[in-house]
C-alpha cells in the first residue's frame, strides 16, 4: 500500500506489514519517505493508545499539515487490543493523504 500527498509518495509498505486500527492503516517506521515527515506541535491524548505525534507530511508545496499522526510510546496494554506492537507506526488524514492499494 502506499500514502500519497500530492504526487509525493510519503509511505509505501506491503499490507501485512500494516496495522489497522479504528479503520486506519498504521505504515512501520521503514516505510517512511526519508524527508517527507516535519513534527507538528499538536496535541492529542487517546484513552487506550496514549500520546499522539501529529506529522505535517509530504514536500513542497505539497504538504498535509497534521497529515499523519503515530504514537511513539503507546500505553503497553494497546498492544494486546491491536494484537501487535504499533509503536511509531504512522496513520494519515485521507481528507489530505490518498491511501492506495
Amino acid at each position: 500500500m502506499k500514502a500519497v500527498v500530492g504526487s509525493t509518495v510519503v509511505a509505501e509498505a506491503p499490507t501485512e506489514d500494516l496495522v489497522k486500527i479504528e479503520g486506519n492503516w498504521y505504515f512501520p517506521p521503514s516505510s517512511l519517505a526519508d524527508g517527507a515527515f516535519e513534527k507538528s506541535p499538536t496535541a492529542y491524548h487517546c484513552p487506550w493508545k496514549g500520546d499522539a505525534q501529529y506529522w505535517n507530511v509530504g514536500s513542497g508545496d505539497d504538504v498535509a499539515r497534521d497529515g499523519g499522526w503515530s504514537y511513539p510510546d503507546p500505553i503497553p496494554t494497546a498492544f494486546d487490543r491491536v494484537g501487535s506492537d504499533f509503536s511509531g507506526y504512522v496513520a494519515f488524514d485521507r481528507s489530505q493523504v490518498s491511501i492506495e492499494e
